[in-house]
């Protein structure tokens, strides 16, 4: 599989983390958490349980795209997770639908707000309060077919969402 770089988006708890760790294992290629990448205003703000404005998010989306545009500059691949909710998010960080290249893919895990929500429930240790679940569906933009979205089914295990999205990119590729 020739090397791209890799935007994992969705709600939170919808298993962004764990797919890009498991595609970056399996592929050897570098990955980025997006979360490690909000300041600590932005994560004591949605630990206390407020949902961040677009101009909380600004500065981390500049972040993910700085961290986008060193890997495609050097050639190789990568994986990074971000919420990346909304369209003008998207754009910002792998550029306009039509002039964003064939070195870039986005992998759109969708589950359920049920699902979603019960695996919030049981995880621990996360900035990321459940009662933010709700926001986030709200303003979550569904990428349309123009953005060419590799869709998975993220309300399977770890195991098989890894192997449908290595399907995905390989018939991308």
């Amino acid at each position: 599989m020739r090397p791209v770089v890799v935007l994992i988006m969705g709600v939170s708890g919808v298993g962004k983390t764990t797919l890009g760790e498991g595609l970056a294992t399996v592929l050897g290629w570098p990955y980025q958490e997006g979360d490690a990448l909000h300041s600590p205003e932005n994560v004591a703000k949605m630990a206390a349980g407020i949902a961040l404005s677009d101009a909380d998010r600004a500065p981390w989306l500049d972040r993910i795209a700085a961290w986008i545009a060193a890997r495609r500059a050097q050639g190789g691949g990568g994986i990074v997770t971000c919420s990346a909710l909304k369209r003008a998010y998207r754009d910002r960080l792998l550029g306009p639908v039509g002039e964003r290249g064939t070195d870039v893919a986005l992998i759109y895990p969708q589950a359920s707000e049920a699902v979603v929500a019960a695996r919030l429930a049981a995880r621990r240790g996360h900035f990321m309060p459940p009662t933010l679940l709700a926001s986030q569906f709200a303003t979550l933009e569904p990428p349309d077919p123009a953005e060419a979205p590799l869709v998975v089914d993220a309300s399977q295990p770890p195991a098989a969402m890894r192997a449908e999205a290595l399907a995905l990119l390989a018939v991308r590729a």
